[in-house]
């Protein structure tokens, strides 16, 4: 089996655990204020400063290396839709959580590990690639957002074409010269990933349920 579909059937159960959280079915069927709807937007900010700056540091390693793309950054998007949702002053409105805390954490514990931050890359911005689509599509209908702010963490423009960049990423996973041992920890520690990302938006839910 290749070992992107074998990454992919490993963590199924975790994506679908993601998919039906309470803060995401509240925030997609559009019961959630702006301000609330930032309340994700931070979290984002905080994990993607740490994701995105471990990949500059690994962008000349033989086995990550290959997984940095530039183009995937989100750190700077995520500053244009804090600005949009809160305004200037945004930094002094934002504060990671307890569980994303914990989640940067492992991203900077495991990022002196190129499979460890090969799995965090494959957990955050494939997802971001596919259904973070469907998502930036219902934020645009239900907000009114246009680029330039609000939205532009789903806006992949200097990517191409999406489907040709996963095919090729995909590719990439399965030419990846590792041992299977190292692919057996990769499948471990994306599925911790997965579950990381669950928490917070779990914790998100503090902010879904009273306005349900």
């Amino acid at each position: 089996m290749p070992f992107s579909e074998e990454l992919r059937k490993a963590t199924w159960a975790e994506h679908e655990a993601a998919a039906e959280d309470g803060y995401l079915a509240a925030l997609m069927a559009g019961r959630l204020s702006r301000e609330q709807y930032g309340e994700m937007v931070a979290q984002h900010y905080f994990l993607y400063r740490a994701l995105d700056g471990a990949g500059r540091r690994l962008a000349g390693d033989p086995v990550a290396g290959p997984f940095v793309f530039p183009e995937l950054y989100r750190e700077e998007a995520l500053v244009r839709d804090l600005t949009a949702v809160y305004g200037p002053g945004w930094r002094e409105r934002v504060a990671p959580s307890k569980p994303t805390r914990t989640l940067v954490a492992r991203i900077e514990q495991v990022a002196e590990r190129p499979g460890g931050y090969i799995a965090h890359h494959y957990t955050r911005y494939l997802g971001d690639l596919s259904g973070g689509q469907f998502i930036r599509r219902e934020l645009q209908r239900i907000y009114g957002f246009e680029r330039g702010g609000g939205v532009d963490f789903y806006f992949f423009d200097e990517v191409g074409s999406l489907p040709r960049f996963k095919a090729e990423y995909r590719r990439r996973l399965d030419e990846l010269p590792v041992d299977d041992a190292e692919k057996r920890r990769i499948v471990r520690e994306t599925r911790l990933a997965y579950l990381l990302n669950t928490e917070v938006l779990a914790d998100l839910g503090r902010v879904a349920v009273p306005a349900a």
